[in-house]
C-alpha cells in the first residue's frame, strides 16, 4: 500500500515534537525515567509520530506509560484527569509538566475532538458529566466495571469518533476476562473507522489485538515490538504454566 501524502493525512495526531522553548529540565522527573527521556529526545528530534489505529504502551510500574499518555492526552487539549475536548473535572494539579513541553502536529483537516481514560480518577468525570445534565445512565450507580464498559458502548465504541483520538490508561483495571475481550473487540472496530487509539496497559489480552502497534517501555527507554516477544506475555504464561514455581518463593 502506498504512503499517504501530507494532505491524505487525516491523523488527530501525526506526529509530536518539543517547542523549542520547552523548560525540561534532564535531572527530575519526569525527564529522568528512561522511556520518557527516550521520548523527549525523540521529539526534539525528528518527531515522535504515533500510528494509525491502535498504539499500547506496556511495561512496569514506574516505566513512564502512564505519564506519556497523560501528556500526550494533556497537549492535544483533554483534560488530565479525564474527558473529552469539552471539558471533564479538575480536583488536583497531579500531572507531570510533560504535557506543556508538547506540540502536536495534527493531519489536514483532522478533528480536534477527542477523550481520555484515566483510570483512576473516572469518578470525578462522572460527576462532571451529571452536573452539566449530560444524557446517559449515572455512571456513579454502576460498578467500577459496569461504568467503563458502559463508556464504551454508548460513547467510546461509536461513529462520533471516526478519526478522532481516545487516549486510555490501563482500562484493564476495572475488567473482568469477558470483559476485556469485548474491549479487544471493541478497539478493533475503532480502529477500523479511523479511530487514532494510544492506550498504557499490563494486560496481554487487551495488547493481543492483532494489527496494534506495540511499544515496550523500560529501563532501555522504548522500543517497537510484538506480541509474543513482550515480557508480560511471557510472564503471564510462565505462571499460569505452573503458579507453584512461583508460589514457593512467595508463600514460605
Amino acid at each position: 500500500m502506498a504512503k499517504k501524502s501530507w494532505l491524505e493525512d487525516e491523523r488527530p495526531i501525526r506526529e509530536i515534537l518539543l517547542y523549542a522553548d520547552a523548560e525540561v529540565d534532564d535531572g527530575a522527573w519526569p525527564a529522568t525515567v528512561p522511556a520518557v527521556a527516550g521520548f523527549l529526545q525523540q521529539c526534539g528530534g525528528e518527531g515522535f509520530e504515533p500510528q494509525e489505529g491502535v498504539t499500547f504502551l506496556v511495561g512496569e510500574n514506574g516505566s513512564g506509560k502512564s505519564t506519556l499518555v497523560e501528556g500526550i492526552a494533556q497537549a492535544f487539549g483533554l483534560p488530565p484527569e479525564g474527558g473529552t475536548t469539552h471539558g471533564g473535572a479538575r480536583t488536583a494539579d497531579t500531572e507531570s509538566p510533560l504535557g506543556q513541553w508538547l506540540k502536536v502536529i495534527r493531519g489536514p483537516g483532522a478533528p480536534r475532538f477527542g477523550f481520555f481514560l484515566r483510570a483512576e480518577t473516572m469518578h470525578g468525570y462522572y460527576t462532571w458529566r451529571q452536573e452539566i445534565g449530560s444524557p446517559g445512565p449515572d455512571l456513579h450507580q454502576l460498578s467500577h466495571g459496569e461504568s467503563f464498559n458502559s463508556l464504551l458502548e454508548s460513547y467510546l465504541d461509536h461513529q462520533q469518533f471516526v478519526q478522532g483520538l481516545v487516549c486510555l490508561d490501563e482500562p484493564e483495571a476495572a475488567l473482568s476476562f469477558t470483559s476485556l475481550l469485548s474491549w479487544v473487540a471493541a478497539l478493533d472496530r475503532m480502529q477500523s473507522r479511523g479511530t487514532q487509539v494510544i492506550c498504557a496497559t499490563h494486560s496481554p489480552i487487551l495488547a493481543s489485538l492483532p494489527g496494534a502497534t506495540i511499544l515496550e517501555l523500560g529501563e532501555w527507554g522504548i522500543r517497537e515490538t510484538t506480541w509474543e516477544q513482550l515480557e508480560l506475555v511471557q510472564s503471564h504464561r510462565r505462571y499460569l504454566e505452573a503458579p507453584e514455581r512461583y508460589l514457593r518463593h512467595l508463600l514460605g
